[in-house]
């Protein structure tokens, strides 16, 4: 199997964040990736499939991954159904970090919770 094909699902994700200026080179024994995500948090999900896919310490893989805004963690479109509770769970795996959430929202927020579908939320970096 080329290591091409054992990281095809990383390949995919990168192509579904919609990375920037990526690229793909491929010897005998290492692939190189690079790339720039919009936010840290798909960085992190990047690494995370790498790590997912070749171990905490793949010696098969070198990655170049950039992130264009490093002022917010994430920017989040509100989906039916969502709490700033679930949001924060989501991102920061603590339902309480709501509260941040909601603080750097103030401009268009004025009650955590209440929250809109298709309202774009920043996630700030904590």
């Amino acid at each position: 199997m080329s290591i091409k094909l054992k990281y095809q699902a990383l390949l995919d994700l990168g192509q579904e964040l919609g990375v920037k200026d990526g690229y793909v080179e491929e010897t005998e024994i290492l692939l190189k990736i690079g790339g720039t995500t919009n936010t840290q948090y798909e960085k992190n999900l990047m690494w995370d499939k790498i790590k997912e896919i070749g171990g905490e310490n793949a010696s098969d893989i070198e990655a170049d991954i950039k992130v264009a805004d490093t002022s917010v963690y994430h920017r989040h479109v509100v989906q039916s159904g969502e709490t700033l509770g679930k949001i924060a769970k989501h991102y920061y795996k603590d339902a309480m970090k709501y509260k941040d959430i909601f603080a750097a929202n103030t401009d268009k927020l004025k009650n955590p919770d209440v929250i809109h579908p298709d309202q774009e939320l920043v996630i700030p970096n904590l």
